[in-house]
């Protein structure tokens, strides 16, 4: 009988060998993503301090736009790359991996164009930033696809040398965004070191980008990508609209404000985003290797990183205004308000993370779309309807609380799906 799960149960490999090996996917994960957030947390604190908060919410805007497109390619391209071919032969992983970075390629082609067409309609202090972004939307997305790539390759070392590669050509790319002053300037340095990053990513793994079975790639993931898609556009497309209401209702320099107290958090964030390269691999691994210790896996990673966050929201709050405003600039007084509510909803994205990568792992699509709509639902709602109450730092706080709230609906997911494993354990085997 077929499940929505993907991965046969194998024979578990020596329990010390086992944890050594985990051990050191994550450290590459975090290494990896630490190399990542230095680069975009270098980009966000210098255009913050030199530009001001009107311009840094323009950054903003772009950023999150960027962040709506990301989430389209690893919908479509990448996430059913990591539930389905990771720890794979060689032979079926390269395929599998020359198909989904053409589509990751392919969707920043055809978004990057028509985001320039929009930027240069709209004109003002807004379209350039979009024209600057659409230019550079293929080369972002191919860089990220590399990543994913890697670590369901298990050689995250290779992902961590591609972010290396990033941030040095991201230097000499700042010195002449600082020269030109503009936001449009910023983001065209900032996408193209991440192009060099994407070229090199070609010659790390002597595979080149298919486009041309973007279509083939999509046909085959049809039934894992587009509820892939749908969820992660409505966890993106959530964050933007509340980016574009809260600028609408309070001003574009709330939007700044917003972003430079997720920048405060730019440290752990990064942790959390390193953990999230290796999640749904280590999850898939586990399901395969011990399947009935995928549950406390996914508590102890999504507890452990809530717990993270509160510590180092708890350390914000005992940092000095002085050090802020050397951060920040003048974007550290409006942005030191929201610390705690800002703290608590990464925390409680922390937990569900935890949750949403075992229905990953499980290929329980449906579930984690409905889980993901739910949660958007409410982050939509409390950040607006926050902001329309009590400006920005009422939709800080519907934020934080509406992320807790779809923690727990993660989390019951989740274990209806196990005990749906576990009525029905042989799942479907499928690696090509």
């Amino acid at each position: 009988m077929t499940t929505e799960g993907e991965n046969p149960q194998t024979k578990a490999p020596p329990a010390g060998s086992a944890r050594r090996a985990l051990v050191g996917r994550l450290s590459w994960g975090l290494a990896d993503q630490a190399a990542s957030s230095v680069s975009n947390f270098v980009v966000g604190i210098y255009v913050a301090r030199s530009l001001g908060v009107t311009a840094f919410g323009v950054f903003s805007l772009a950023w999150v736009t960027y962040g709506v497109v990301l989430n389209v390619s690893r919908g479509l391209a990448t996430d059913p790359l990591v539930v389905r071919f990771s720890g794979v032969p060689d032979a079926s992983w390269r395929g599998a991996v020359a198909r989904s970075t053409g589509t990751a390629l392919g969707v920043g082609a055809a978004i990057g164009a028509a985001c320039l067409v929009a930027g240069l309609g709209l004109g003002g202090r807004v379209g350039p930033a979009f024209a600057a972004l659409g230019v550079m939307l293929p080369g972002l997305l191919l860089q990220d696809a590399w990543r994913f790539s890697f670590f369901a390759a298990g050689t995250g070392r290779k992902a961590f040398v591609n972010d290396l590669v990033w941030g040095i050509a991201l230097v000499p790319a700042m010195v002449v965004a600082a020269r030109v002053g503009s936001v449009a300037a910023y983001l065209l340095a900032w996408g193209a070191s991440a192009t060099v990053a994407a070229g090199y990513g070609c010659l790390q793994s002597g595979i080149r980008p298919r486009m041309t079975e973007a279509r083939g790639w999509l046909r085959e993931q049809r039934d894992l990508g587009y509820r892939y898609l749908v969820e992660n556009v409505s966890l993106s497309g959530a964050s933007q609209l509340r980016a574009y209401g809260l600028g609408a209702i309070v001003g574009v320099g709330a939007v700044g404000a917003v972003r430079g107290a997720e920048l405060l958090l730019g440290p752990f964030l990064a942790v959390l985003m390193g953990l999230s390269l290796v999640t749904v691999p280590e999850a898939a691994r586990v399901l395969r290797q011990a399947p009935h210790r995928l549950g406390s896996f996914c508590l102890l990673l999504g507890g452990g990183q809530a717990a993270g966050a509160l510590l180092w929201g708890a350390a914000l709050l005992l940092m000095p205004g002085r050090l802020g405003e050397l951060v920040l600039g003048g974007v550290w007084h409006s942005a030191s308000e929201l610390i705690v509510p800002v703290t608590l909803g990464v925390a409680g994205a922390g937990l569900g993370t935890g949750a949403a990568a075992g229905l990953r792992a499980l290929g329980a699509a449906r579930r984690s779309l409905r889980c993901q709509l739910f949660a958007s639902a409410c982050y939509v709602s409390g950040g607006l309807g926050g902001a329309a109450a009590a400006g920005t730092v009422g939709s800080a706080w519907g934020v934080a609380a509406a992320t807790v709230s779809g923690s727990a609906v993660w989390w019951l997911q989740l274990r209806s799906a196990l005990r749906e494993r576990h009525r029905n354990p042989i799942p479907e085997v499928r690696t090509s």
